[in-house]
């Protein structure tokens, strides 16, 4: 669609807000319950800002009197990013002490609307857009460290982050680029406090939302019901947010239909307006050099043209306050602040006008503290019910919420919760209503909503090295994931790579139930891959290495940070001389043996990590008593610690490797060292030995102004200080003689995974240089 583009800027500053739903007969007041009182949870206090010292606009006196004076409504039209201008309104309005009774909004408009129509004050809602990270509101993906534990190890491997989805043979693609999760549970959390309020005329401030119906495009105003998916509607660009499903009508963003509901606020019984007007700018032919900005640029015409037909309803008593936001674009985030001040700025243009309905002091006191009052207090949770459409999810939300019931309502805890659970990744949606029963108790309503998409998916992953000496090797693989094929949440894997290591791999995770954290995991692979002879840092000869393994293994998993596992394996094979003389040696082998794996993961990013720690503890060993042809135990541990300090992160990583026999001759016993951050100075792999050992120090800044890095990709500078080496015999080693490397290396943190450019050098004047896409860590 060509408007998706000019509606991502609609949604970009949106991120505070939130979707609406659909118009329905909304009951009176006296059809609705009793609403108790509720107390917002105390807000930590904050330092007003310089510009927030600087704004205070003088009240002129005498005031209106209150019970004489005429009902107010706010108009809020829809405009991304610029309607951060909304909230300078709103600031100006409560210096002058300029009443609203009622709010109408769209979009961008109708989120910044509904958190002050649920009692916010324009600098409780100047914070929360001034301190929400843009960026992570508009991932779906929980943060790394909320993740399953197996998802955090799939992430180990699989590097795109766009997962497609795979039903009956062909590729599916989601509803929208982004999912909303995040951004529905942030706002689900600023309205919490009124959520029991499901007809909008009780809240502090009465309130409409305007969406539009996708399927017949008209505008639908949305005055009751659940206000987060209100919000959530009215924002939801098409292609870009998934629709919003409210009473049978999908939902997407209200600018298409009406940009400036005057109207909307009209039918609320108001005898003025106050409207505020930060709609898409018209460019001039010389800024029309693109087909997506021709594309902005018809949207812009017919949002205005809509928006022009209702400015034409104002009466003289009406104000109408335009924003000088110039060209400013609707989806970039740096223009905050600055259409915040913008926005008073114009307001104290009006000031004359607005002034006419200022309150005294006393007046002002009264009707603040009324709206402030109905978020004082949370009910208790006395029951919590899975809704219709989400049972197959029954027992996981209600072992998951059950323990709630008796608290009081606790956001923080919801939220937590909520993003565990959909962190294992099945879902689309994952989201909780406060409710109320027909005996006044109230609870919570689940809505657990089955990847569209899936519930089967695909992921890729990519390796690409090359070292500038004529040696280059790539990996690409592929991952299909059959989810769901058991109840408690079984998964049959295919793992397809090709390239240096070429391999073909299946495993059926099986976990014992919802509650019970145990599972059994057979598995069995076909590799086959290339192993380089090497005499110092030139390579003599290669062999190819194909062999066919399969096991069982039994695990426990610890919560979403940890897992113990244990397991039987067997691995056969042969080599041959790919490259080099036909006399080399091969022969074939027959492994059979045990494991045990303890591994901890709270690592925030397996790329560039900013904080956490990783930890991996294997004993693997080897017996001719069930067959193998030899017995041999190894030993390995690696240990990764990030600590980040502003755009400065420090990462301590350390690798140990031993064997615990007698050292033997076979590839398979012994431990690499060589390559990129493993001795950086040395050709990858090009030292062996049955005890080796490796230090990292990694220091490294986030780089770039005004945004997240090069080409809005996250990236980074950074060096390593190594120290590390190989031994024969285990008291060999020691810290004395270990080589000493380093490295300088550029880091992109791309969606196909990281890329570096790096130079490697050791201090005995060895040096390598790299171009490498793939995990390094």
């Amino acid at each position: 669609m060509i408007f998706l583009s000019g509606l991502l800027a609609a949604v970009g500053v949106a991120v505070a807000q939130v979707p609406a739903s659909p118009p329905q007969d909304q009951p009176s007041v006296e059809q609705q319950a009793p609403v108790p009182p509720v107390e917002e949870p105390p807000r930590e206090p904050q330092p007003p800002t310089e510009a927030e010292k600087k704004r205070t606009v003088p009240a002129p006196e005498p005031a209106v009197p209150l019970q004489a004076r005429p009902r107010i409504g706010l108009v809020l039209s829809g405009g991304g990013a610029r309607g951060a201008a909304h909230i300078g309104v709103l600031r100006v309005l409560e210096d002058l002490r300029v009443p609203i009774d009622a709010i109408a909004g769209t979009s961008m408009g109708a989120v910044v609307g509904g958190l002050y129509a649920t009692g916010f004050s324009a600098a409780d809602i100047a914070r929360i857009v001034r301190t929400l990270d843009w960026q992570d509101a508009f991932r779906d993906q929980p943060p790394r460290e909320q993740l399953t534990f197996r998802r955090k190890q799939e992430d180990l491997n699989f590097l795109v982050k766009f997962p497609l989805g795979l039903r009956g043979g062909r590729f599916l693609l989601p509803k929208g680029l982004i999912q909303g999760q995040k951004l529905n549970q942030t706002l689900r959390s600023l309205t919490l406090p009124v959520a029991r309020i499901t007809d909008f005329d009780r809240l502090p401030t009465p309130f409409r939302a305007v969406a539009t119906d996708l399927e017949t495009g008209e505008p639908v105003v949305i005055g009751h019901g659940d206000l987060t998916s209100a919000m959530r509607a009215s924002i939801s660009a098409p292609g870009v947010f998934t629709p919003v499903e409210r009473e049978g009508r999908l939902l997407v963003d209200g600018g298409l239909s009406k940009n400036l509901p005057i109207d909307v606020a009209r039918e609320m019984g108001v005898d003025v307006l106050i409207v505020v007007d930060v709609g898409f700018p018209l460019l001039k032919r010389d800024k029309l050099t693109s087909a997506p900005i021709i594309s902005n640029q018809m949207l812009a015409i017919l949002v205005r043209r809509n928006s022009d037909m209702q400015k034409e309803t104002l009466t003289s008593r009406d104000i109408l306050i335009e924003p000088a936001l110039g060209d400013s674009s609707s989806f970039d985030f740096s223009i905050v602040q600055r259409a915040i001040e913008a926005g008073a700025e114009a307001a104290k243009e009006a000031t004359q006008q607005l002034s006419a309905y200022s309150l005294s002091e006393s007046d002002y006191q009264v009707y603040a503290v009324r709206r402030e009052d109905i978020r004082r207090g949370t009910p208790n949770i006395e029951f919590v019910r899975v809704e219709p459409g989400s049972e197959r999810y029954s027992e996981a939300l209600e072992n998951l919420f059950d323990d709630v019931i008796g608290k009081p309502v606790d956001a923080r805890e919801l939220n937590e919760r909520v993003t565990g659970y959909y962190g294992k990744g099945n879902l689309e949606a994952l989201d909780y209503e406060l409710v109320q029963d027909d005996e006044g108790r109230y609870g919570l309503a689940l809505t657990a909503r089955r990847n569209s998409w899936g519930p089967n998916y695909i992921r890729f992953g990519l390796n690409i090295q090359d070292d500038f000496r004529g040696s280059s090797t790539y990996n690409a693989a592929t991952r299909f994931v059959l989810s769901e094929i058991t109840q408690p949440g079984g998964e049959w894997v295919w793992d397809l790579q090709v390239g240096e290591t070429s391999r073909i791999a299946t495993e059926v995770y099986l976990p014992f139930s919802q509650s019970l954290p145990y599972f059994v995991l057979p598995h069995a692979e076909l590799e086959a891959r290339n192993v380089s002879v090497l005499d110092g840092q030139d390579a003599i000869a290669e062999y190819r290495v194909r062999s066919f393994g399969y096991g069982i293994d039994f695990g426990r998993e610890f919560g979403n940070w940890g897992e113990i596992r244990v397991g039987l394996r067997r691995d056969t094979g042969r080599s041959r001389v790919r490259i080099g003389e036909p006399t080399l040696p091969t022969g074939d082998f027959d492994s059979r043996g045990y494991f045990m794996r303890l591994s901890y993961d709270r690592l925030d990013n397996i790329n560039f990590p900013r904080h956490g720690q990783l930890a991996t503890l294997e004993w693997s060993g080897q017996r001719t008593g069930l067959g193998s042809d030899q017995t041999a135990d190894r030993l390995s541990f690696n240990w990764i610690a990030a600590r980040s300090f502003g755009r400065q992160s420090a990462v301590l990583w350390t690798t140990l490797g031993t064997a615990l026999n007698e050292p033997t001759a076979d590839l398979r016993t012994l431990f690499p060292l060589g390559g990129f951050l493993n001795l950086s100075g040395l050709r990858a792999d090009s030292i062996s030995g049955p005890h080796a050992g490796i230090t990292r120090l990694l220091l490294y800044r986030q780089i770039g102004r005004g945004g997240p890095g090069f080409l809005d990709v996250p990236t980074y500078l950074g060096i390593s200080l190594e120290a590390g080496n190989v031994w024969q015999r285990r008291s060999d080693a020691s810290f004395g003689g270990t080589r000493k490397d380093a490295s300088l290396w550029l880091g992109l943190d791309t969606p196909i995974g990281p890329v570096y450019l790096a130079g490697g050098f050791e201090e005995g004047g060895s040096e390598a240089f790299y171009l490498f896409l793939g995990r390094t860590f």
